[in-house]
């Protein structure tokens, strides 16, 4: 009798594992990587906490339950990229409104921004300029590079995570870092190596 109320008890669990999924503890192992790729997409730090909330949410009640836990990743990655989109849209009607009550409120425009004391420190300067560039290539590079090299990640851990084979994971980084030495050439960072 003990066999036969085991057998009923292990097929829901087959039968749904997201159910067993404990999502804190899996959000918590992939927080890091996915706060890296919504700054790549939104390059505000400031944003990376309200969309981390919002993938969060998401992962909890989602519709369509993922039932293996090994795809996790890839699942949050295109979860944590959509959040960003979703975010930069609402942003873009929040700044759309405001501009048009400020055109209404105040005729004249009047910078009262102070110069950032931090900009004159060289570097500083070159910080910027390698921001600049950065958000001059698409959001599958910078995200790539970001990932690369301030996670210190592996072309697996990269084609794990992002659900890509490892071969497309090295012709993107390649491709991406070519950009972003274009990039870093017109802002007069680097030489030109031609």
């Amino acid at each position: 009798m003990a066999m036969k109320r085991s057998k009923p008890a292990a097929q829901p669990a087959d039968a749904g594992q997201s159910e067993k999924i404990d999502w804190s503890a899996v959000l918590a192992e992939h927080d890091r990587w996915l706060r890296t790729i919504v700054f790549a997409r939104l390059g505000q730090s400031e944003a990376v906490d309200e969309v981390m909330q919002e993938v969060s949410m998401a992962a909890v009640r989602q519709q369509a339950p993922l039932t293996d836990a090994t795809k996790a990743a890839p699942w949050l990655y295109r979860l944590a990229v959509t959040q960003s989109l979703l975010y930069r849209r609402k942003q873009g009607r929040r700044r759309n409104l405001t501009d048009r009550y400020a055109e209404r409120k105040q005729p004249r425009e009047q910078d009262n921004r102070e110069p950032d004391p931090l900009g004159w420190l060289l570097a500083d300067e070159r910080r910027q300029l390698i921001r600049t560039a950065l958000s001059r290539l698409a959001g599958r590079d910078a995200e790539l590079l970001l990932l690369k090299y301030t996670e210190d990640w592996s072309y697996r851990d990269l084609a794990e995570k992002l659900g890509i084979s490892e071969s497309a994971v090295e012709a993107r980084l390649h491709r991406a870092r070519q950009k972003l030495r274009k990039e870093l050439a017109v802002l007069e960072v680097v030489e030109n190596e031609r």
